[in-house]
């Protein structure tokens, strides 16, 4: 009977030593025997990885290396000056710091899942963890700041890594066992490579191994996939080694790290497990960029204002057969009435105004139901919006659009309908924070023309709960320079402060100015909030300047707004 290949048994890895077959973990064992004469136990992990990559008859003289720089490095007995001098922050595995040694190093401690931070010695040869014998004579203050500093001068390599052609991980690496360890210090170890700090909400990180590390600023709803990246990136680079460090995959935040990694050490299955603070941060960057209200990294193309108005055209007609359509036709018009504001910001072109009011027919009909009518999106092109029943949806950001739009294009009976949406629907919304559903009831009772010191409560109450600690869902330069804005305005408009208003307006102004900076988005055209705030000053007798970048004239003015098409 002829052997046949595919049916030889599949070979055994040591549970252990997983990079090696049970034969070679054994050999590698009986190799490291001879140097285990100290009574000390060591981990054979590292070297491991090593011989994995190596011809077996080259592992005596790597298991005699590995052996002998660890003499090397365990002497001790340096002076506090030596000590100063060559410290480091180190992070390590936790279970590479056995019970033995283990009393040694109180003053170690664990930082994450995982991981144990310690104070490392870097010698010419070797590198040896401190004792609490090393801390106490160098003194714990100036050992800590002389490890920071040395670690943060340690030189490192930078490259930007593509994922999914969206997310965008940043790779820090280099031949010092002690990059990994910046990971403690992210935030500063991010303004090294890049010039720009971690944004408010934090990285993603992962430290595979003690020579690399790789992160991904939390900023928009590429996260998910960069998410998913990092976590195999690590699992492959944690395996292939040397120096492995955690196949995890860490959140770092405020300075803190925290494992979003779940293994199974029965099955060897690893899952991610964000927590619920960083799962709803997650869920409000995915919504916010979908609906292009972030300023990202990602260069935004200029709309082509023909196919935008095709597209918004044909998923209107199409709601007649497909209802649940109705509010990616309502987003497809508000971009395209954003965008046409780019050659037309005064709003002076009757393509701009019909753009504007088809956005507003769409949004107040996807909250408050509408009769059957036309719109207009050019001379020749007027696609049919059929009647809705009233189904708003939980979409508290939606909502502000719609409403705002109402407000700014002078539709009356439209915001009055708005503002009798059920509230209990749009708390249903977990994609916002407090402070969006609080500010959405502020405007309701306001325009219900509910008692004063009811609004002044609920303005309150919005303002209180846009503070950074109870913000979670948004990044705090888009709650500052853009939600916020018109709570602002809006304090100074029921104030009747005519000056006040006018410097908040010209602040609010800047504000979206500079969080778009050059950006073509469509979103970066007009301030929509303001300029709602801005048209009721207009009619309430405020001294508003027309001629104000991102809040077009003619529709501040209303010597735009048309008849809306029956």
């Amino acid at each position: 009977m002829n052997h046949d290949d595919s049916l030889a048994a599949p070979v055994s890895l040591d549970p252990e030593l997983p990079m090696l077959t049970v034969a070679q973990a054994e050999r590698l064992r009986a190799l490291a025997a001879a140097y285990g004469q100290d009574g000390r136990t060591y981990s054979l992990h590292n070297l491991a990885q090593q011989c994995r990559h190596a011809p077996e008859d080259r592992w005596p003289a790597l298991v005699e290396a590995h052996f002998t720089a660890l003499r090397e490095g365990s002497q001790g007995g340096e002076s506090a000056a030596e000590l100063l001098r060559g410290v480091h922050a180190r992070l390590l595995p936790a279970d590479s710091i056995g019970p033995e040694f283990a009393g040694a190093m109180r003053y170690a401690r664990v930082v994450a899942e995982g991981l144990v931070f310690a104070y490392a010695l870097d010698m010419p040869t070797s590198v040896r963890i401190l004792t609490d014998a090393d801390v106490e004579r160098a003194g714990l203050e100036e050992l800590g700041q002389a490890a920071y500093a040395n670690l943060m001068g340690v030189p490192v390599e930078h490259d930007e890594v593509s994922v999914g052609g969206r997310a965008l991980l940043h790779s820090v690496y280099g031949d010092s066992p002690f990059v990994a360890s910046k990971a403690l210090f992210l935030s500063e170890a991010a303004r090294q490579v890049t010039g720009a700090a971690l944004p408010d909400a934090g990285a993603l990180v992962v430290m595979p191994t003690r020579h690399l590390l790789a992160y991904h600023p939390i900023a928009d709803g590429s996260v998910v996939d960069a998410l998913n990246g990092l976590a195999s990136y690590a699992l492959g680079a944690h395996e292939d080694g040397p120096g492995s460090l955690s196949p995890r995959v860490y959140w770092w935040h405020q300075g803190s790290l925290t494992s979003l990694t779940v293994i199974d050490h029965d099955t060897l299955t690893f899952s991610l497990r964000p927590p619920p603070e960083l799962l709803g941060l997650m869920k409000g960057l995915v919504r916010l960029d979908g609906a292009g209200r972030l300023a990202t990294r990602t260069p935004a193309k200029t709309p082509d204002l023909a196919e935008l108005t095709h597209t918004t055209a044909e998923s209107t007609a199409r709601l007649a057969q497909d209802p649940a359509g109705l509010g990616d036709a309502f987003a497809s018009a508000l971009v395209l009435g954003h965008s046409h504001c780019a050659a037309d910001p005064r709003v002076a072109d009757i393509d701009t105004w019909d753009a504007w009011a088809t956005a507003v027919q769409l949004g107040s009909a996807l909250f408050t139901g509408a009769q059957a009518q036309k719109c207009r999106l050019a001379e020749d092109i007027e696609p049919l919006l059929p009647a809705f029943p009233a189904e708003p949806p939980a979409d508290a950001r939606a909502w502000l659009d719609a409403f705002y739009l109402a407000v700014a294009c002078r539709q009356q009976d439209r915001a009055d309908r708005l503002s009798q949406v059920p509230l209990e629907v749009l708390r249903q919304d977990d994609s916002v924070d407090a402070y969006v559903l609080n500010w959405i009831d502020t405007l309701q009772t306001y325009w219900s023309q509910r008692p004063m010191d009811d609004v002044v409560q609920k303005l309150l109450s919005t303002m209180e709960t846009s503070m950074p600690e109870t913000v979670t869902h948004a990044p705090m330069d888009f709650v500052n320079q853009i939600d916020y804005q018109p709570v602002a305005l809006f304090h100074r408009l029921i104030a009747r402060d005519h000056d006040a208003f006018t410097e908040t307006l010209a602040e609010a102004v800047a504000h979206h100015g500079a969080y778009w900076g050059d950006s073509a988005a469509p979103r970066a055209q007009v301030a929509l909030g303001p300029l709602a705030m801005a048209s009721l000053a207009h009619d309430y007798g405020f001294p508003v300047s027309l001629e104000q970048p991102y809040l077009p004239k003619y529709l501040l003015n209303r010597e735009r707004i048309e008849e809306f098409p029956g």
